[in-house]
């Protein structure tokens, strides 16, 4: 299975593909700048890192841009109380909202509304602008694991959901990239979850995405050039805290697991 990472060394961080217990530099600071590099194979004596004693940073550290998908699971759609959307819903994030798959985050002493998502993200490994579906295919370079933590107070203080969206080190991305062979082609069906300290808040499949990550890749690099490194976060099924009755929210002190399938988790405490 072809897994790659970003990790934090003292000399920065270093994109690296996970061999047996090892870690093998790929001579670029993060994933993204790897795959922007034509994902050339590692030098024979490149260093090599422990994979237990790895720390993981977002699996792209500086995309150029980060898009997200909204009601993209037919039951998330009907728990939020809205009709089966025509086109897809997109809003956008920033680099500096992204963290680590296990670093801690902090909740915001803005918000009593803090909730969980968990998204199978796109990695996206070639330029492609109004890309068909064999480019869009050919422009994935795998798939990572999202938890597109959420304001929700701030979310819904307009219809426009952005700012309840781009708080600061508030979305981990990660650890691994994992291609498209190793988890049934660009179309996977892959368990998605979400536990709050242990107990089960989400779970659904990829396969039932109303917009599946070819069409993606498709439908938004017509509007905008998609370069290596960017994400695209496919949406987040039923089971968020804003949508329970009553409402349930991160107060603090709770453990997140956010898990795709074979992609791994996001592991976060919340502090």
């Amino acid at each position: 299975m072809t897994k790659l990472a970003t990790i934090r060394t003292p000399d920065g961080t270093r994109a690296v593909r996970k061999d047996g217990e090892v870690h093998v530099d790929l001579g670029h600071p993060d994933v993204g700048s790897y795959l922007a590099a034509g994902s050339p194979a590692p030098r024979s004596d490149a260093p090599t890192y422990s994979v237990d004693d790895a720390s993981f940073a977002p699996v792209v550290t500086n995309p150029s841009k980060v898009i997200c998908v909204g009601h993209n699971y037919t039951n998330h759609i009907k728990e939020m109380g809205r009709d089966l959307p025509e086109y897809p819903t997109l809003f956008p994030k920033f680099a500096d909202t992204l963290v680590g798959a296990y670093d801690d985050i902090v909740k915001p002493g803005e918000t009593d509304a803090f909730d969980w998502e968990v998204e199978l993200a796109i990695v996206i490994g070639a330029t492609v602008r109004r890309a068909d579906d064999m480019q869009a295919e050919a422009a994935i370079a795998g798939f990572t694991v999202m938890n597109d933590i959420s304001v929700r107070d701030w979310q819904f203080r307009t219809i426009e959901w952005t700012q309840g969206k781009i708080w600061d080190a508030t979305t981990p991305l990660g650890p691994y990239l994992v291609t498209p062979d190793e988890v049934g082609g660009v179309r996977p069906a892959l368990q998605v979850s979400t536990t709050v300290d242990g107990t089960v808040m989400q779970s659904d499949d990829t396969g039932t995405l109303l917009f599946d990550p070819v069409f993606l890749v498709s439908y938004i690099s017509t509007i905008i050039t998609l370069r290596p490194g960017d994400i695209i976060a496919t949406g987040t099924p039923a089971g968020v805290g804003h949508a329970r009755d009553p409402k349930v929210y991160l107060t603090g002190g709770e453990t997140v697991v956010a898990e795709v399938g074979d992609l791994g988790a996001c592991v976060n405490r919340i502090v």
